[in-house]
């Protein structure tokens, strides 16, 4: 915990702002009951997360603040899992498990960042150590604080329908308090509804079915190389340390096995569970599974590892120390020698060039805002621009959402300045530039713009007034950003393509 707090005292800033963390805290700035209708019933997703974003906005805080949340979040994780893998597998190996979580690139990333996946790994945890005080203890209120800890994991992530069944299978598996368990678990599907429609609406909004034949997965071999690369994130990439690390944990799944059937079965059900749901679904290309949807399964993968390695040591108690002395210095060496080589930026920050002329940008557009600005995307320079000046326009595009996007321009009333950021130093751009040309868009004489190093920042002159102004005036800055080589505008282009069909079939209903 006191390397975390110190890791993330040092680079809670080192990450550049994200879009994703705007669109919490822009979401946190509507009144309590919009932003959770906003996120329940229009956007779904992880409402627990949203309304924490909620509190951080109205406590006056920004994207530092958010971050600070996640890592508060992280550090809270770590005795959590602690406890955990000690009642599964005793102290010395959950010494050894804690250890390789805490130095962790996937939990490190997430620890500074302000999304939900810290959150997600926080109450997931704490729903597995309350599913073991049920099953060992039983009891009316042990099986309510489970129901308490599982709720708040579903609300956090999506992916926690996934810790839901593994922890299904696991009481299955065990064969334990399975009376008990049925009414608890029922109460869970009951009382899961919002989060379960919220879930639902998200499915809808990036294609997720069940059926093979996905885009992404769909079939063993896939599934079997993500979860590879998920391990590998877990831990490192490379190919020896990893196939070593595999190794110990195959070792530890059978440790467990013959000594602690318990911690074999909770560890098998949460593994298996996400690999046949993967095998099940048809994912789109946006709902890619990465290895940060999986987080919740890391303090049982480092606890198989672990488990294999203090195994090594034998039944002497301090051989078994030393062993895992020594395993904790050599898995940590690895962890974070991945963690730098797979995300620098996350130790040196960005260079200050980069830094200067984002915040250049923002105090340009915080400078000009007005309430009725409409603003394309939740880029991170309309955040900083919020942060400075909170006149900044509610009215946000969405960009890979043709029907939130005309929602949006149809329920904004009149519609001011539309604003654009182009950005060819992007971490999406194949060809990341340090600077970008000024141009405008067609026709020159409805558009201003200034250049920051990478960012164009583009701005109509006058109000759109209508969402049709608006989406042709979005067309053409799109077709700039295409010229300019800014890759993302492609699907941006996309997005609002299918939006203007969609609000001329509006149109046509409304006034045929």
């Amino acid at each position: 915990m006191a390397w975390l707090c110190v890791f993330c005292a040092l680079e809670i800033d080192a990450w550049p702002p994200h879009e994703d963390e705007t669109l919490a805290l822009f979401v946190g700035r509507h009144s309590f009951f919009d932003a959770l209708g906003m996120v329940v019933g229009e956007r779904g997703g992880a409402p627990l997360h949203f309304m924490l974003a909620w509190v951080v906005v109205h406590l006056g805080g920004g994207h530092i603040a958010l971050r600070a949340l996640s890592s508060a979040c992280a550090i809270l994780a770590l005795p959590v899992v602690a406890v955990l893998c000690s009642r599964l597998a005793g102290r010395t190996v959950a010494l050894v498990a804690t250890a390789v979580t805490a130095t962790s690139w996937v939990l490190l990333f997430q620890a500074v960042f302000g999304r939900m996946y810290a959150l997600f790994l926080l109450t997931s945890a704490l729903s597995y150590l309350g599913l073991l005080e049920a099953v060992e203890r039983g009891g009316r209120r042990r099986w309510a604080l489970w129901a308490v800890a599982i709720l708040a994991t579903i609300a956090s992530h999506p992916y926690g329908l996934l810790v839901f069944a593994s922890q299904g299978l696991f009481v299955l598996a065990a064969r334990r308090r399975i009376r008990e368990a049925i009414p608890a678990f029922a109460a869970v599907l009951v009382l899961g509804t919002p989060f379960w429609v919220a879930d639902f609406i998200l499915a809808g909004r990036f294609d997720v079915g069940v059926g093979g034949g996905g885009a992404q997965l769909g079939g063993p071999g896939p599934v079997l190389h993500f979860l590879r690369y998920v391990a590998g994130d877990f831990t490192t990439a490379n190919q020896l340390y990893l196939g070593a690390i595999f190794a110990f944990g195959l070792l530890g799944m059978v440790v467990l096995a013959r000594a602690r059937p318990v911690a074999a079965f909770l560890a098998g059900a949460t593994f298996l569970v996400p690999a046949v749901a993967m095998m099940a679904a048809r994912l789109s290309y946006q709902a890619a599974p990465q290895s940060r949807h999986l987080i919740f399964a890391l303090p049982l993968f480092a606890l198989v590892v672990a488990a294999g390695i203090v195994e090594l040591g034998g039944r002497h108690l301090r051989t078994r120390l030393v062993v895992a002395l020594i395993a904790i210095a050599a898995l940590v060496t690895v962890d974070l020698r991945w963690a730098y080589n797979k995300t620098p930026v996350l130790f040196t920050g960005e260079p200050s060039a980069r830094i200067e002329a984002r915040e250049a940008a923002a105090d340009w557009v915080a400078k000009r805002a007005r309430p009725d600005d409409v603003l394309f995307g939740y880029d991170p320079i309309f955040l900083l621009a919020w942060e400075k000046n909170h006149d900044l326009g509610r009215t946000v595009i969405q960009r890979a959402d043709p029907k939130l996007a005309v929602d949006a321009l149809t329920h904004a009333g009149s519609l001011g300045r539309g604003i654009w950021v182009l950005d060819a130093g992007s971490n999406n751009n194949h060809w990341k530039r340090g600077t970008i040309s000024y141009a405008l868009p067609d026709p020159h004489s409805a558009f201003q713009a200034h250049v920051f190093g990478p960012f164009l920042v583009v701005r109509t002159k006058e109000p759109t007034r209508t969402p049709a102004t608006y989406l042709s005036r979005a067309e053409a800055a799109m077709r700039l950003g295409i010229s300019l080589y800014i890759d993302d505008d492609d699907l941006n282009l996309h997005t609002i393509l299918l939006a203007q069909g969609r609000l001329e079939r509006q149109l046509a209903s409304t006034h045929p």
